[in-house]
């Protein structure tokens, strides 16, 4: 059982990296100019020297030697990179191609298919109100897949890419910041050549597109790193169906800013869908509360009931022996 101390790290490391994720979409559509392929390879150069940076800050190199003996582990770590790097360029393509409520719904997808591979995967078990919840999640998903007509294949994409990106990382339990840098470095040379190319062939927004459009490339290195160390953190520190749990919150803040800010189409099937997501949240909130107090209960309760053993051994053992009853 993880430290109680823990778990609220990764609750807070959680939160944050899924509010950031949900307001991302709002930075990817000024870099409009660049294609999605350019913002990606960008997205990974600049990530390594973001991480270099903040390994130096905290001192934290010794790792990398031990990884660097471990093949089983970075070959996993590779795996990690592939799909956190399709998941990108798919998100990036969503949102500048104006499909930013279809990514909305992959990432309210995404956390059943975590709390799937928790459960069938890692043997996670839910209670029955998590059970509940999910049930209540699935039909929203399904409401808002009828409201688009069609099989929702960016979602699907977004959701199952994610799924695996954290079922992996759990199994290679390295802390967010390592495990971020361990898979930047594996990504930074492709994407160098492929910026390369384009630039020999004036095709670089970066070196055509001013100042400005440079500056904002140059910044998703700090976009993308600090939610993904977050989500790593957070990660490693927490269950599986906890991280499902969580996830709602980025397609939250996505699926407002696809409504107000990019004024998408949303018609009475998807907002039934957004209430139901919000009915499973309730339910998950309420069962968490009441599972947390219980914790609580039970805890105080053993508390008493050892301190009342140890009161009564040392009651005995302060107790003067009964006469007669000396050998």
């Amino acid at each position: 059982m993880q430290p109680r101390s823990d778990q609220r790290a990764g609750l807070a490391y959680g939160f944050a990296a899924y509010t950031m994720w949900g307001l991302l979409p709002l930075y990817w559509h000024l870099l409009g100019a660049a294609t999605p392929s350019e913002i990606l390879a960008h997205r990974m150069v600049w990530s390594l020297p973001v991480a270099v940076a903040i390994l130096a800050v905290l001192r934290r190199w010794a790792w990398i030697g031990p990884l660097l003996r471990q093949p089983k582990r970075l070959g996993l770590i590779l795996v990690c990179a592939v799909v956190i790097s399709t998941n990108w360029f798919l998100y990036i393509w969503a949102v500048n191609a104006g499909h930013v409520l279809e990514a909305s719904l992959g990432y309210f997808i995404n956390p059943l298919v975590s709390i799937a591979f928790g459960v069938l995967v890692l043997r996670e078990r839910l209670r029955p109100l998590q059970w509940t919840a999910v049930a209540v999640g699935t039909l929203a998903v399904l409401v808002m897949t009828v409201a688009y007509g069609k099989v929702p294949w960016i979602a699907l994409g977004l959701a199952f890419s994610f799924a695996t990106y954290g079922l992996i990382k759990k199994g290679i339990k390295l802390d967010g910041i390592e495990g971020f840098s361990a898979e930047t470095a594996m990504q930074v040379l492709p994407a160098l050549g492929f910026l390369i190319y384009l630039g020999v062939h004036g095709e670089s927004s970066f070196t055509t597109g001013g100042v400005g459009q440079a500056l904002l490339l140059s910044a998703c290195g700090i976009a993308t790193a600090i939610p993904l160390i977050c989500f790593g953190a957070s990660a490693v520190r927490l269950p599986l169906t906890t991280i499902g749990m969580m996830q709602y919150l980025a397609p939250t803040f996505q699926f407002v800013l696809g409504l107000t800010v990019f004024h998408e189409a949303m018609p009475p099937e998807r907002w039934a869908g957004f209430a139901l997501v919000w009915v499973a949240l309730a339910v998950l909130t309420w069962d968490a509360l009441r599972t947390a107090r219980r914790a609580r209960t039970e805890l105080a309760a053993a508390g008493a009931r050892a301190a009342e053993v140890a009161a009564a051994e040392a009651a005995q053992l302060a107790a003067p022996e009964a006469p007669g009853l000396k050998p």
